[in-house]
């Protein structure tokens, strides 16, 4: 077969869980409120960052797991039983 069953899995595998991922963190992303002193505001930034983050982390997965699925459509593994295909130049 020309795909790689293993390979196309993992991919799969990897795109499922950088969307859940990124799913959640989208969904609990942190928010501010009206009156919020320095510290608390300071706070907020910094929860806003490692959610941006974390959000990058899963695209990467997503993407790195979409690569895995598009390689695997071309990648098989060479039998060491099979024989040597010898081509024959042609006649001139």
């Amino acid at each position: 077969m020309l795909i790689d069953k293993r390979m196309l899995i993992c991919g799969a595998i990897m795109i499922v869980v950088g969307i859940t991922i990124s799913l959640y963190l989208t969904e609990s992303a942190p928010i501010g409120k009206a009156d919020m002193t320095d510290d608390e505001k300071f706070n907020l930034i910094l929860a806003e960052r490692e959610n941006s983050d974390y959000r990058l982390l899963a695209g990467i997965l997503i993407g790195f797991g979409f690569l895995l699925l598009l390689v695997s459509f071309g990648a098989r593994r060479k039998r060491k039983d099979d024989a040597e295909k010898i081509e024959k130049k042609p006649l001139e």
